[in-house]
């Protein structure tokens, strides 16, 4: 019924940068809590973002603080990964998420409801 739509992937070279949103449908998305995740090959999904329902708390992973900002517009039912100084490293599929819970919530226990189907991220040495 939630339906999660990524945009703005791409090929960009280390050092640049990429912002990738998402757009979702379906229910009410100014109660859903929203995370960004990737996974590179071989590896295990990791999260890599998350932000409230209403954008007053947000976390990173480490090796993205400083780099990548998460942000959200309610009333464009959007969510944005503004990704800079970007290193192959992050080559990845990134995926938006939404969870149910829109509150404050432990960043690594957070459960999501729904996914995207994904945009892929490619950086070039």
């Amino acid at each position: 019924q939630v339906q999660l739509v990524e945009s703005g992937g791409g090929l960009v070279q280390a050092g640049g940068s990429l912002r990738l949103s998402c757009v979702f449908s379906g229910r009410t998305f100014s109660s859903y809590a929203m995370g960004w995740f990737r996974q590179a090959p071989g590896k295990e999904r990791e999260i890599v973002t998350a932000i409230s329902w209403n954008g007053g708390s947000t976390d990173y992973a480490d090796s993205v603080k400083g780099r990548f900002t998460i942000s959200r517009d309610n009333a464009k039912n959007t969510v944005y990964l503004q990704m800079n100084s970007l290193k192959p490293e992050d080559t990845a599929v990134y995926y938006c998420a939404a969870d149910k819970y829109g509150g404050t919530y432990s960043f690594f226990l957070r459960q999501y409801d729904y996914w995207g189907q994904g945009t892929q991220v490619t950086v070039s040495s």
